[in-house]
């Protein structure tokens, strides 16, 4: 599957086209430098800023911020690679998606295969579509830390060691906090969070002996912002943005493995049955991004070889803000999000949550993943 190349993103003409437009305009300090100088060093330049002073003190004013941010940007980013470098080679890399076998899970797999990448697939669901000889699917009921140890000994026996862990398998059961069960909790946190663990004990030690290597962590715009009827599922994805953030420190300081990359995703809602229903009243900044939109940007990120943060749409990193704001704007954001889930009708792969569903049918694999 190759990549988006339309002028428009798939979701049509949305936030993100205005803001992407205006950081590559009037935040870009390659393009604003040159009006400066041209303002300094030429007559006709000097003329026109003084006829124009306050036009041209704005783009001053842009190119200090716009300068800041490029400064900030690059030191931020060689901070999350410990200020290492390192390269891949993708003709020999294995990259393990948990829940590829459909949804964003499935589209990254799609993605990585296109590029000739071999790819494993852990998944409680058959595949979902046809791939290459270069995709090797492995049925594992993942909340079990033995079936996974089990699971990865299979796959370093018939493939290889995985370079890239992609931990993108999750759920969501809808439920307000005095009407789930132990079990829906239990489950969504087994999933979301505990796999986590699980899958980084199976796969990360390899990666720490070579010192290369990426672990990709989807969380969610929820785990900095919950709502009612999805607090287990935003707490949930707090606690797997605090794993990837922990286990970022932990490669530094306790491992040395200073090369192994970490990525963390948060993606708003994705059109994917299990949100069926779910109803965010700002389709201009928040559209429902479609999967192959949310995959493609994670399989970017990864292509980097470097450490990251992938947030979509691009109006989701002012979300991060509700943390730090007064406690009265941020109360009011998530009483006003009562609405999201009202009408929810996500469909469940798995009903019977306490039982093990390793090896059983299910509808399809695709609201195991791209929750959002």
């Amino acid at each position: 599957m190759p990549f988006h190349k339309g002028l428009l993103p798939r979701e049509g003409f949305f936030g993100d086209v205005i803001l992407r437009l205006i950081d590559r305009t009037l935040l870009n300090p390659s393009l604003l430098l040159p009006l400066i100088l041209f303002a300094r060093y030429t007559k006709r330049g000097h003329n026109l800023s003084v006829v124009h002073e306050k036009a041209y003190g704005r783009i001053k004013k842009l190119f200090y911020i716009s300068l800041v941010k490029s400064i900030s940007k690059y030191i931020s980013g060689r901070a999350r690679d410990n200020w290492t470098s390192d390269r891949y080679d993708w003709s020999r890399e294995i990259v393990l998606v948990t829940g590829g076998a459909g949804g964003i899970g499935g589209a990254m797999v799609k993605f990585f295969d296109e590029l000739g990448i071999k790819v494993v697939v852990i998944d409680v669901q058959p595949m979902s579509f046809r791939a290459s000889h270069r995709v090797h699917h492995f049925t594992c009921d993942i909340r079990s830390p033995e079936k996974v140890n089990a699971v990865a000994d299979e796959i370093r026996a018939k493939v290889g060691h995985p370079t890239v862990l992609i931990n993108n398998a999750g759920v969501a059961r809808g439920k307000y906090i005095l009407d789930a069960e132990p079990g829906d909790v239990r489950f969504t946190f087994d999933v979301n969070t505990l796999a986590h663990y699980w899958l980084a004990k199976a796969f990360l030690p390899n990666m720490i002996r070579t010192n290369h290597g990426m672990v990709v962590t989807v969380a969610s715009l929820a785990s900095w912002i919950t709502a009612p009827k999805m607090v287990d599922y935003a707490a949930s994805k707090a606690a797997a943005l605090a794993f990837h953030e922990g286990l970022a420190s932990e490669l530094a300081t306790v491992y040395n493995a200073t090369k192994v990359r970490t990525v963390v995703v948060h993606p708003a809602h994705t059109r994917s049955d299990l949100f069926k229903g779910f109803d965010q009243k700002d389709p201009f900044f928040f559209p429902t991004l479609h999967t192959d939109s949310m995959a493609e940007a994670v399989v970017r990120q990864v292509l980097t070889g470097r450490s990251g943060q992938v947030v979509l749409p691009t109006a989701g990193r002012l979300v991060q803000l509700l943390r730090v704001v007064p406690d009265f704007v941020s109360s009011k954001v998530r009483n006003d999000g009562a609405h999201y889930m009202k009408e929810w009708k996500g469909r469940q792969v798995i009903t019977d949550v306490d039982a093990d569903f390793e090896g059983k049918e299910a509808s399809e694999s695709t609201v195991l993943v791209g929750k959002e």
